[in-house]
């Protein structure tokens, strides 16, 4: 495992300086959370593009990244963000059975820059706002919602932030129009 964190301090909101390094759809993130109110707390590293390079994040945030995974039925026609505890496995069949679906797999990566404006590597429900047109279906790991704390990526995978997940269901998912489908892993 590489040494990801070189600045482990921890910030309270979006980032003060050095705006013109940030990616617009990571400030865009910030934005949309403070236009909420939803507080969170932000720690900057170099890129993580696996939940085993989050692992000193986790440490230093007190929380569990968690998975994002961006899937799609073998046709191409229903695309779904699964988010689960990053420790978790991920069953495909599991799923699928329980969405009523054929066959998932790993969506290709123009489809999630397509509908959630991101990177692979850098997947997060927080690419949700970019779903304009609700094309992505959101799944929930049931044991999401066992944890005060919600972990992810501001639609980049260089900063990882520290939200309350209730902030997440109340707040920010009623402002995209996604209504989570609760699955079981």
């Amino acid at each position: 495992m590489g040494n990801f964190v070189t600045d482990t301090t921890i910030y309270r909101g979006k980032p003060e300086s050095g705006l013109s390094e940030r990616q617009q759809r990571e400030l865009a993130a910030y934005e949309l959370l403070e236009e909420l109110d939803i507080g969170y707390l932000r720690l900057d590293h170099g890129e993580t593009a696996t939940i085993e390079d989050c692992h000193e994040v986790e440490k230093l945030l007190k929380i569990e990244i968690c998975k994002n995974l961006f899937l799609c039925n073998s046709a191409k026609t229903s695309f779904y963000l699964l988010v689960m505890p990053g420790s978790k496995k991920f069953d495909t069949k599991t799923v699928a059975r329980q969405i009523n679906s054929s066959r998932l797999s790993f969506a290709p990566a123009e489809f999630i820059e397509e509908y959630l404006n991101i990177k692979p590597g850098s997947v997060s429900i927080l690419g949700l706002m970019n779903d304009r047109e609700k094309k992505v279906k959101l799944l929930i790991d049931r044991d999401i919602l066992k944890s005060e704390y919600f972990g992810c990526h501001p639609c980049v995978n260089t900063s990882s932030l520290k939200i309350k997940t209730g902030d997440l269901l109340s707040r920010f998912l009623p402002y995209t129009g996604h209504t989570p489908v609760y699955v079981d892993l």
